[in-house]
């Protein structure tokens, strides 16, 4: 932005007919859309003239409606609507939304509209102002029992002439305002309130200053120190968790990461300046540090040729071979956001960068805005979760079991899109570990994908989609399997259950594998629903060599399902807390530790009470919760995969060590031609490497025979029980014999060797006897 010259908007559109797509940057919309898992409810604010849209309602999948006007009463007319019926509390997770009826001065029986026709889209519209709650109702046990669980899109548009870009308000604001691109505003923080940067048209660099306050009123410019911060926190940027301060030089902490959607940065470069747009051939450029300096100056504040700053949605990384700083478009969305909390009285300065000679703003300078809520806003901690680059934004939630797992830590990490535990203080990583493998531990796994997959076509589709023969399986059995593309890489790996003759349930790792199902289902026209369940259906992992003993405690079944007792290794039930009357839950044999092993699947609604079922029933047997970093070392030391190390693009299954779940004898599956001719001509093999010391190699170290690198580290550990470093490795064939000596680099390979020797896996218990206990 060259002085107050306007540049012409680049429209970030789906493909530009020039060669470039933007997958991850559609085209903006003025609809918002959610997707409606089973036994959730969404609480949506509708002026007069906005439409609802709503997909995927039928016989299988109803859906319910109410509506209030301002003061609490039914207003289910202004949507063209009337009562049909009651809400089921019981049908839905119905806290929140009882909360806010008990608010409005309501109670029960709510009047409701059942929608269950098949036409779609329902498109509804509101003639005045109203509350909506839109419910996806089903049995607890329908859920457990895989009947009709699927999700409803639910797509919001607004008449509004409000800027449609803006994300929704995330609580009671103070004040708000836009800082215009190539421009600075500089504005007061007390001390609790916080502040939201949002990026309104995406891919906009905001670079970002604070000073404390009563440093000012001395003279002192005590203001974030991009070192010292990088410092404490061990990262390039704070993030929401753990490690969520910005510090000053004195290591003092100004702020609190909150939220962030983006979680892409920089806290290396300067804020751009004069000096640099001249040196490019620019002078009189506008620039930030300029800006920043004049919005500044009367709070005090000396003026900089060239100002330190946070640069927000500014896309930088070290190449790790030059270590050159590289620079690329953001990654950051219309309406992207951080959101940070004031732990001190602050003046803070925010900017729309006017850098439009590169990159950094998507070659377009647009406008930031920026919001102040009060102190007493419940703004939670979360970062953004997308199923793939062009899905919708979810703000990552807080489990079922978090009212349970709180007070027990402070240590959380995204799993997905939940907020899960990585360990427990009162115990640590160790303690986890010789829990788990000498008394029983629980840990929340509700991060993982379930998707139930239900028809007469069921059997068909998996067996196309994935590597082992469904046509075995008999229900109540479950079996370990992959899916993959057409070149033999993994896709997905999980578990999957048979139900009944036509309802499978599908456990696994992402959300790209239910695509793939339902891509198969439409191109073979196959008569079959695949319903994903996303936050419907939290669980829990009970591990180790008491958990039987536990769950006889606890465990209930009617006799024309499996016992407890009747459980073989992958076997499946359904069973009930206690007695006949006590919640539902799915009870499988499995698990990712190598140890006898359980896991419980439940209603969201039942989840606090279930947790507190396994407490109570393991405190004779020491109970342990359990994190993700003891979980690690244990599937390491069992030799289990995990995406994005063992497995990953361009690595086929037989490479990835999982070719015990290869069944080529089957008639077709997907990326079975090239996973046989893989199988006829092996390159590289999933190994292990015992490493004679406690060095731990990092993910992705070469390993080498000589000067000659033979393979790649895709996980390791020290284990506690082989009381020395261990490691998996994909390794070229020519290598891989048990007994050879390797050597593992560190220090660019080079400088440094780890002395290792070729094992199998897995490490510890090779014939599984643990698990089939």
């Amino acid at each position: 932005m060259h002085g107050s010259s306007v540049l012409h908007t680049f429209a970030n559109t789906g493909f530009n007919g020039l060669g470039r797509r933007f997958p991850g940057f559609p085209k903006i919309s003025d609809a918002r859309t959610h997707i409606l898992a089973p036994r959730e409810a969404l609480q949506l604010k509708m002026s007069a003239g906005d439409l609802l849209s709503i997909e995927g309602v039928g016989p299988a999948q109803p859906l319910d409606l109410t509506a209030f006007d301002e003061v609490g009463q039914p207003m289910l007319a202004t949507l063209g609507l009337t009562a049909n019926g009651q809400i089921a509390a019981g049908d839905f997770d119905s806290a929140r939304f009882s909360g806010w009826i008990a608010a409005q001065g309501g109670g029960e029986p709510v009047p409701g509209h059942r929608l269950d026709q098949v036409t779609d889209p329902v498109i509804l519209r509101a003639d005045t102002s109203v509350t909506v709650w839109v419910i996806r109702p089903i049995e607890r046990s329908g859920l457990i029992e895989g009947a009709g669980a699927g999700c409803v899109t639910v797509q919001h548009k607004s008449s509004a002439a409000q800027d449609p870009h803006l994300p929704p308000l995330l609580g009671d604001t103070r004040d708000e305002f836009t800082v215009p691109r190539g421009r600075a505003v500089a504005y007061e923080l007390k001390a609790g309130e916080f502040v939201q940067i949002i990026d309104v048209e995406g891919q906009q660099c905001s670079d970002f200053m604070a000073l404390r306050a009563d440093g000012l009123d001395c003279g002192d410019e005590w203001m974030i120190d991009s070192t010292a911060t990088r410092s404490m926190v061990r990262r390039a940027f704070p993030g929401p968790g753990l490690l969520d301060k910005f510090f000053d030089r004195e290591m003092r902490p100004l702020l609190n990461v909150i939220q962030d959607t983006c979680g892409r940065h920089d806290t290396f470069g300067l804020a751009c300046t004069a000096r640099g747009y001249e040196e490019r051939g620019f002078p009189g450029h506008l620039n930030c540090s300029d800006n920043m300096s004049n919005a500044l100056a009367p709070y005090g504040v000396a003026r900089r040729a060239a100002w330190p700053a946070i640069n927000f949605f500014w896309n930088t990384w070290i190449d790790p071979a030059t270590h050159h700083i590289q620079t690329e478009e953001s990654h950051s969305r219309p309406g992207d956001y951080v959101a940070m909390r004031a732990i001190e009285d602050l003046v803070c300065v925010s900017t729309a960068c006017p850098d439009d000679i590169d990159p950094i703003n998507g070659w377009n300078p647009t406008d930031v805005h920026v919001r102040i809520y009060r102190p007493e806003t419940p703004i939670r901690r979360a970062v953004a979760y997308r199923e793939k680059e062009d899905a919708p934004m979810s703000i990552s939630q807080e489990s079922a079991f978090h009212d349970r797992l709180a007070p027990l830590t402070q240590h959380f990490a995204p799993a997905r899109d939940l907020w899960a535990p990585v360990s427990y203080p009162a115990h640590g990583t160790l303690g986890e570990y010789w829990a788990c493998r000498q008394a029983v531990t629980v840990q929340d796994m509700s991060g993982l994908r379930k998707f139930d997959i239900i028809g007469p076509d069921a059997e068909a589709l998996l067996q196309l989609a994935t590597t082992r023969n469904v046509a075995k399986l008999p229900v109540w059995r479950g079996s370990y399997t992959l899916m993959c593309d057409e070149s033999g890489a993994v896709i997905d790996d999980g578990t999957l259950f048979r139900l009944a003759p036509e309802i499978f349930r599908w456990c696994c790792g992402s959300e790209e594998s239910g695509r793939v199902l339902q891509t198969l289902a439409d191109e073979r026209g196959l008569q079959v629903r695949v319903h994903a369940l996303r936050g419907a259906m939290p669980n829990l992992a009970i591990q180790g060599p008491k958990s039987r003993d536990l769950l006889r405690k606890i465990a209930f079944t009617q006799p024309h399902v499996p016992g407890l007792d009747h459980l073989k290794w992958f076997g499946v039930t359904v069973a009930r807390l206690r007695d006949r009357e006590g919640a539902p839950f799915m009870l499988s044999r499995s698990g990712y530790t190598g140890e006898l092993g359980y896991e419980v699947f439940c209603s969201k609604s039942d989840a606090v009470a279930i947790w507190d079922a396994v407490m109570e029933a393991g405190e004779e047997f020491g109970i342990t919760p359990m994190g993700s970093a003891a979980l690690d070392v244990i599937r390491i030391e069992a030799g289990l995969a995990a995406a994005n190390a063992e497995f990953e693009p361009g690595v086929d299954a037989f490479e990835a060590g999982l070719g015990f779940a290869v069944d080529l004898i089957k008639s077709d599956f997907t990326g079975k031609a090239a996973l046989e001719r893989n199988a006829r001509e092996p390159r590289r093999v999933l190994k292990g490497l015992l490493i004679g010391c406690d060095d731990v190699p990092a993910h992705g170290a070469p390993v080498f025979a000589g000067e000659r690198q033979v393979g790649v580290v895709t996980s390791a550990t020290r284990s506690p029980m082989l009381e020395h470093a261990i490691a998996m490795a994909r390794l070229s064939v020519e290598h891989a014999e048990n007994g050879t000596e390797l050597e593992i680099g560190q220090l660019d390979g080079r400088m440094k060797r780890l002395c290792a020797t070729v094992s199998d896996i897995p490490f510890i218990d090779p014939q599984r006897k643990r698990a089939r206990a």
